[in-house]
């Protein structure tokens, strides 16, 4: 190890700093005494620091002034090494193919500024994880790089065109690596695609992420994907009904379990856990297991009764308005949305469905105005559930009356509220009649089971 005793620490590293992506070793003198730490050089969490990543996933900083020695285990390139070695596939396993999008599971820090960056390249998935070649025989498409907040209806026709391209070709399952912001979104897009008509998909789809970067010590990608690629190789067929595609993240905060949820019954609600992805108004369709033996799953065969059907897809040129139900919905908003053309508008409704558009005290004559926007409005206002769980119920309180009086339409919907969104848009996109199939339950979004 190359020592700087007997210089100003601060000079000799000004002098010969190591580039940024270099993997070093260094020594620290501290109140603990000397210690030494093996790490990828990252900017400098502040001036006069040093600033490693160390294998574990986390970081580290020291000052300059308590570093006593160093030494360069690997010169910096342009992206963290990786294996690409190759990996011996077997082809007498069932045919799945992954379709990258991009995301966290996806993501990698970016060793010249230290953030995450989504460019993991589908080719470096089966090197990564090698595991994944004795589960299935793996073929990747990529999409995108793209964060899932990025993700607009031309990119689920997209998913929609490679995933039958996939099944066209042999494969019995299709992965969708995919952002977890958005991917309830995307997968409740692609059950209305392939089921909204009354058939079923050619294979299982299954949408998988991860909230933590792959190259983090608490990540939870690999599980997520090598629990993903085991349900869309060996998973029971697909019904069409909830279940055509599904969400495969982990289902608590420890290793060992990831949940089988529906694509059209699942929201991510919470920002950062490793459980994010929750059931609404529906229950978790199986559960997948790591243990010593293996990957296991707790479902049970089907036989669908669905016949398989060409998908659909999204007319990309409409819009849809969404607003909340609250002290600050007003009715210009509304006009705003069918002056610019938009195709429809949900709004968010309070408790059963609720919006504000009564004026008990003569105090509020915005919400009269709200009322009279409503009533003639020229756009279809849909009701979507601002609670999250549980359904909208028009039908208990008068004002809910008055409501679908004026045209408003959702009632009887147990869908969540992005369920629905793609449901909407879905409808219009195939030239149907909203007011008519809407309450409908086209591929198991509208679930008679309710969440307490």
């Amino acid at each position: 190890m190359r020592g700087i005793e007997g210089l100003n620490p601060l000079r000799a590293f000004m002098d010969e700093a190591p580039a940024i992506g270099t993997r070093v070793e260094i020594e620290v003198s501290g109140p603990a005494g000397p210690t030494s730490h093996s790490g990828v050089v990252l900017p400098g969490a502040a001036a006069d620091y040093i600033t490693l990543k160390l294998v574990n996933g986390y970081n580290i900083s020291h000052p300059l002034s308590t570093v006593t020695a160093l030494e360069v285990i690997a010169e910096a390139t342009d992206e963290v090494a990786k294996n690409t070695s190759k990996i011996e596939q077997n082809d007498q396993l069932e045919k799945i193919t992954i379709i990258h999008t991009g995301g966290t599971i996806a993501s990698k820090v970016d060793y010249a500024t230290g953030a995450v960056v989504a460019r993991f390249e589908p080719a470096e998935i089966l090197a990564g994880m090698p595991e994944l070649a004795n589960i299935a025989y793996i073929e990747s498409v990529k999409l995108g790089n793209m964060w899932s907040d990025d993700i607009r209806p031309q990119h689920w026709n997209a998913m929609i065109a490679a995933a039958q391209n996939a099944f066209d070709s042999g494969s019995v399952g299709v992965v969708i690596t995919h952002g977890t912001d958005t991917m309830h979104i995307s997968a409740a897009a692609l059950a209305f695609a392939f089921a909204g008509t009354g058939g079923r998909a050619a294979g299982r789809i299954v949408f998988t992420g991860s909230q933590r970067s792959s190259d983090r010590g608490s990540s939870d990608a690999t599980e997520n994907l090598l629990s993903a690629v085991h349900w869309a190789a060996n998973g029971p067929a697909s019904t069409g009904d909830g279940d055509t595609t599904v969400t495969v993240m982990h289902a608590g905060s420890g290793d060992g379990f990831c949940a089988v949820n529906p694509g059209v019954g699942v929201r991510k609600l919470h920002s950062t856990k490793r459980e994010a992805f929750q059931t609404v108004n529906h229950e978790t369709l199986a559960m997948i297991k790591f243990s010593r033996e293996g990957i296991e799953d707790d479902s049970t065969p089907n036989s669908p009764s669905r016949e398989i059907s060409t998908p659909t897809n999204f007319d990309t040129s409409l819009k849809i308005a969404q607003f909340v139900s609250g002290p600050h919905l007003h009715g210009d908003l509304i006009d705003a949305a069918e002056s610019a053309g938009y195709a429809a508008a949900i709004i968010h409704g309070t408790g059963l469905g609720h919006l504000p558009i009564e004026d008990q005290m003569n105090d509020a004559p915005e919400n009269l105005a709200l009322y009279e926007v409503l009533k003639n409005c020229n756009i279809p206002i849909i009701i979507a559930n601002q609670c999250i769980h549980g359904p909208v119920d028009m039908n208990v309180y008068s004002k809910g009356r008055i409501q679908q009086e004026i045209g408003i339409l959702g009632h009887g919907s147990t869908s969540s509220p992005e369920a629905l969104l793609a449901k909407v848009h879905w409808i219009l996109s195939q030239g149907l009649d909203l007011e008519e199939i809407l309450s409908q339950n086209l591929c198991g979004e509208n679930s008679p089971i309710l969440n307490a």
